[in-house]
């Protein structure tokens, strides 16, 4: 089911506007809930956030909670991603070695990098219920995206304890 080209200027619109109105946690969340609603097969969509070499879970939108709420830079489709800096499309999670386990009817996964500026902060994953579910349209439509998830990361980093900013990989 790909992403229509005639959606995506509108929903980078509207993904810019809930950046600019909501900050942190909150503007993800809501950033999370938009793509759920807006592209059906978006199952499950959540926003991680690297603080050093773990993936934070911040804010998500599906059915229900995932178990897997930090991840090791180490583990799974999200880590590869992240330690790859670059998109990870997985057709089949059944066929997967890096992918965790986390719904028992997932059955297709997209991680995007989030950055700033060549610096990996984050991160877009996103679950479908269907084989093959995710193609080019939604790799172009989601990188897209994630530049605009780069704020509300800066935002949660910025108000941490440690104040020092998310490091992580450069591509």
């Amino acid at each position: 089911m790909p992403v229509r080209e005639r959606a995506v200027t509108p929903s980078l619109l509207q993904l810019a506007a809930i950046v600019s109105r909501l900050h942190g946690a909150a503007a993800l969340s809501e950033a999370c809930r938009f793509l759920r609603h807006e592209f059906p097969h978006y199952r499950w969509v959540g926003v991680y956030r690297l603080e050093g070499t773990t993936l934070v879970l911040d804010g998500w939108d599906g059915e229900q909670a995932t178990e897997h709420t930090r991840i090791p830079l180490d583990r799974g489709v999200c880590g590869q991603a992240a330690r790859e800096g670059r998109t990870v499309i997985v057709d089949d999670v059944r066929e997967s070695k890096e992918y965790l386990a986390c719904f028992r009817e997932t059955r297709s996964e997209i991680v995007v990098p989030i950055r700033d500026g060549t610096r990996v902060v984050g991160e877009i994953d996103i679950d479908g219920t269907e084989v093959g579910v995710y193609d080019a349209s939604d790799r172009s439509f989601l990188e897209r995206a994630a530049a605009t998830l780069a704020r509300p990361i800066a935002e949660i980093v910025a108000s941490s304890p440690q104040g020092d900013g998310a490091t992580g990989p450069s591509p």
